[in-house]
């Protein structure tokens, strides 16, 4: 069998950053406040740019880190719930504009647990032969659908971008196991409002189904890929709330310290958030070739996703 995984990965983060105290401004909320019940503090806002600019700098910086040519990838996915048009996609877009000529590109749509999907589906297409190196990009640019006068979303929300190259890699290391799922009855808790075009949610529900669902998955994914709760070295949930996050980390057994925290400094990015956060502990090298990972989502629709893989791509890097 064919050994598939990350090969490099790349972000990007907006430059503008809106805290807590900026909401408290046009708000009635309180840094204290969005603090204790998220855990955010701040967040990027893409103010000058689009979600196809987010997606090409990340996908730019995640080639280059790979180690692949541009000419040899094959593939491009991309996983957005905020795309600037209808059609052409944002893989399109990005396709063209990385000199990508005449290969595939599609946008997969599963919200924030969209780039679960893209990873999934990039490691299906590696394993049939098809295809040999996949650009996988969680981006979204939710600042564009957020109702700035709905106190309880608002706070919640900021853009980015995180890219994956995917593609072969040497046995002992890559993705291990996968999970999707979807509840399309729980749509109606979580959603893109048509007529207004902002982000509604049921915040109790959805805060139910986000506990149960990301630590179920975070263990399925565990138990199916052989290992123990033990031999887990990172838990990469989307961050979306510290408190969904932590319940995950405690149904895993981890401690605290072997969680990715991000949300704190970038608020919910969608797509974004799981390889942002992969992206953030690489380059501080909190992940370490041969770590065992497991990343977890959910998201609208409603939708949940969980891969756990072991970093790296051959044995002299570990």
């Amino acid at each position: 069998m064919t050994n598939v995984g990350i090969l490099g990965i790349g972000s990007y983060a907006p430059e503008k950053v809106f805290t807590n105290f900026d909401f408290e401004k046009i708000l009635d909320t309180s840094d204290e406040w969005i603090r204790e019940m998220t855990g955010i503090e701040e967040r990027r806002f893409a103010e000058d740019m689009e979600t196809s600019d987010m997606a090409f700098y990340a996908a730019e910086e995640a080639i280059k880190n790979s180690g692949v040519a541009k000419e040899d990838i094959d593939f491009v996915i991309v996983a957005t719930s905020t795309g600037e048009h209808k059609f052409p996609s944002v893989a399109n877009m990005i396709q063209d504009r990385l000199g990508l000529n005449n290969i595939p590109s599609v946008d997969q749509l599963a919200a924030c647990s969209g780039f679960i999907y893209g990873l999934a589906t990039a490691e299906m297409f590696v394993k049939s032969g098809n295809y040999k190196n996949i650009l996988v990009v969680g981006v979204d640019k939710l600042t564009e659908i957020t109702d700035f006068k709905d106190r309880s979303t608002a706070v919640l929300f900021g853009d980015g971008a995180g890219a994956v190259v995917v593609g072969e890699v040497e046995e002992g290391f890559g993705i291990k196991s996968f999970e999707l799922g979807s509840k399309g009855s729980g749509g109606k808790y979580l959603y893109g409002d048509r007529e207004e075009g902002y982000i509604r949610m049921n915040g109790r529900e959805v805060f139910k189904f986000a506990v149960r669902q990301m630590g179920e998955s975070s263990v399925a994914v565990t138990e199916k890929a052989g290992l123990a709760k033990e031999d887990i070295d990172m838990l990469i949930p989307h961050q979306a709330n510290i408190r969904i996050m932590n319940a995950a980390r405690e149904r895993m057994g981890l401690p605290y310290d072997k969680m990715s925290v991000t949300v704190n400094k970038y608020g919910n990015t969608s797509a974004a958030s799981i390889p942002l956060s992969i992206d953030y502990e690489v380059k501080r090298n909190r992940i370490k070739p041969g770590d065992n990972i497991v990343l977890v989502g959910f998201g609208g629709g409603l939708t949940w996703g969980a891969v756990c893989l072991t970093w790296g791509t051959k044995k002299e890097d570990s």
